[in-house]
């Protein structure tokens, strides 16, 4: 079995500026030491000790857990040296941290061994950058906004809006940005009067605090029916094709784009609207979700002018004919793929098509939301899962539903 030695860092170092920079610093310390040694290699992502069990040290030091190897046997010649010396110099630029463990003194790591194998893994790709909420996550390396539970976004007035949402810290992609629980929820009922007097019903239900809040937001159809005319600018669906369709506070206030920032879910178990960031969302940017059903611009235009009411002046609706033409094809190739994708005919019948679609879907996808496709690009990665396990390839499904 033979007998394990080395040193843990404990606890993990962060992603901020100072354990990075001290990291490099150590790691450019063991280059200078071994820089003539022939045992030891420079990877691209990593050190290689080519010694005992072949040790590793990642150029990432947020990576790292464990510096060990088995020093007894045959094949463990000249890595307990590496591994006094390696650990020698940690301990100088960590100090406490850094935790020398050996099992012939029957003192065994800190870390489980398979979450110190998962470590090992993650090398072998270099992470993206990330983008940092503040000067403080910057330095320490952990997100102060969640460490304190502080809201991400103010509410502002935006310019030919009303009032929206605005970030005040730089989010993440994927953070969650709010959750809420909706004042009520509604069917969108025929006719109009009928739905006024059902929203009526409700709003007599509610405290004098969220009837002030409902009564805030925002109208484009005023006329008779003033609470439907709020229930119909606001509501959002609760799921995908729901009939049900809920009123919130502050959620509704999240202006539409059609090439958005965030995303919004309904979650049936919580019963609660969901905002996720999509893209990286600087301080000062206005957060928005799109209201749309996809499409060209036009009918996209006029879906949102009977939806809502508003005529949609986005980044993307206010490009110049030429690059509007160019959005406009990529969507129409969107929904077009989309829709032969999810032909249950062709699915069992030409599967390899099928499959071949959603690779030019992806394509399209990247080009046209810049990375910021979220939910369509998981519904693309399950479409393809579908249609690899049912027939029975399950290689491909596992590899598709790892996207999702």
């Amino acid at each position: 079995m033979g007998i394990d030695a080395g040193f843990d860092m404990v606890p993990r170092l962060s992603k901020g500026v100072v354990d990075t920079q001290n990291w490099k610093s150590f790691i450019k310390i063991i280059k200078e030491r071994y820089q003539t040694d022939d045992q030891v290699e420079i990877k691209p992502n990593y050190i290689v000790f080519k010694s005992g069990e072949h040790p590793l040290l990642p150029f990432e030091g947020h990576k790292f857990l464990r510096f060990s190897s088995k020093i007894s046997g045959s094949c463990a010649k000249g890595v307990e040296d590496y591994i006094n010396t390696v650990t020698r110099i940690a301990e100088v630029n960590f100090g406490s941290r850094v935790q020398y463990w050996n099992e012939a003194g029957e003192k065994r790591g800190f870390y489980g061994w398979q979450e110190v194998h998962t470590s090992f893994k993650s090398y072998e790709q270099h992470d993206a950058p990330e983008i940092s909420i503040s000067i403080a996550q910057y330095v320490l390396g952990f997100d102060p906004a969640s460490e304190l539970n502080l809201k991400l976004f103010d509410i502002q007035s935006v310019p030919d809006k009303g009032k929206g949402l605005v970030a005040r810290f730089n989010i993440a992609k994927g953070k969650r940005i709010l959750h809420e629980k909706p004042l009520f929820t509604t069917a969108n009922l025929s006719p109009i009067s009928v739905m006024e007097s059902n929203v009526l019903t409700k709003l007599k239900a509610l405290s004098k605090a969220e009837k002030r809040q409902f009564l805030s937001l925002h109208n484009n159809f005023r006329g008779r029916y003033p609470f439907s005319g709020i229930v119909k600018t606001n509501a959002l669906p609760c799921g995908p094709g729901s009939v049900i369709g809920g009123v919130y506070p502050t959620i509704c206030l999240i202006n539409h784009s059609c090439l958005p920032n965030a995303h919004n879910s309904w979650n049936s178990g919580t019963q609660c609207e969901t905002i996720h960031a999509i893209r990286d969302i600087k301080s000062g940017e206005e957060i928005t979700i799109s209201y749309d059903k996809g499409g060209p611009s036009g009918p996209r235009r006029t879906y949102l002018q009977g939806a809502f009411g508003f005529d949609c002046s986005c980044g993307i609706c206010s490009l110049p004919p030429t690059d509007l033409e160019i959005s406009d094809a990529r969507r129409l190739r969107i929904q077009l793929l989309d829709n032969a994708i999810g032909d249950s005919h062709r699915l069992m019948s030409k599967p390899d098509d099928c499959l071949a679609d959603c690779r030019c879907l992806l394509q399209v996808l990247e080009e046209e939301y810049n990375g910021g496709a979220g939910a369509l690009l998981a519904r693309l990665y399950y479409d393809a899962f579908q249609i690899s396990i049912s027939h029975s390839d399950q290689a491909r499904a596992i590899e598709s539903i790892a996207h999702t």
